[in-house]
C-alpha cells in the first residue's frame, strides 16, 4: 500500500464535500484528519456548491457529492458540473446511502467518475477515504482548473 505522503510535484489538494448531514460531514472530516496537505471545503446543498464552484478563486481538486440534498439536489448539480466548459474537468464522486442498481447507473450516464456507498461506521469511512485519497491523490493525475 503507498505511504499516503503528499508528493514534491503537487501542491496541496482541496476536496469539496456537498454533503448536508453533519453527521457524514464530521465522519469524513475526521477520516481524512490524518492527511494534512488535504483543505476540506464543505457545502450543505447544491446551490451552496454551485455558488462556490462558479464564484471566483480557487476551485477544488476533487468534489464528493451526496445525491439527496436540500434545494438542488446531487442529481441535478452533477448534471450542471458535467455539462459546464470548465467545472466538468473536476472529477466528481458521487458518495450516498444509495445502493440502488438504477441511481448508481444515472450518477454514470451523467459522467460521474465514481460512485460510493457510504459506510455506516467510522472504521469504514476511515478506509474509505484513504483508498480513495490513495487512488485520486497519488494514483491518478488530477486536472487543475485553475481560479474563477
Amino acid at each position: 500500500m503507498a505511504s499516503l505522503v503528499p508528493s514534491l510535484q503537487h501542491r496541496p489538494v482541496t476536496i469539496l464535500l456537498v454533503e448536508d448531514n453533519p453527521g457524514d460531514q464530521a465522519l469524513v472530516r475526521e477520516a481524512l484528519l490524518p492527511l494534512p496537505w488535504i483543505q476540506l471545503w464543505f457545502a450543505p446543498d447544491g446551490t451552496d456548491a454551485l455558488r462556490l464552484l462558479e464564484g471566483p478563486g480557487r476551485k477544488p481538486d476533487l468534489i464528493l457529492l451526496d445525491l439527496n440534498l436540500p434545494r438542488l439536489d446531487g442529481r441535478a448539480l452533477l448534471t450542471l458540473l458535467k455539462n459546464h466548459p470548465v467545472l466538468c474537468r473536476i472529477p466528481t464522486i458521487v458518495m450516498t446511502s444509495s445502493v440502488d442498481p438504477l441511481e448508481i447507473e444515472r450518477a454514470y450516464n451523467a459522467h460521474a467518475n465514481c460512485y460510493l456507498a457510504k459506510p455506516p461506521d467510522f472504521a469504514r469511512m476511515e478506509l474509505l477515504m484513504r483508498r480513495l485519497a490513495e487512488f485520486w491523490l497519488e494514483v491518478a493525475e488530477l486536472p487543475y482548473v485553475g481560479e474563477g
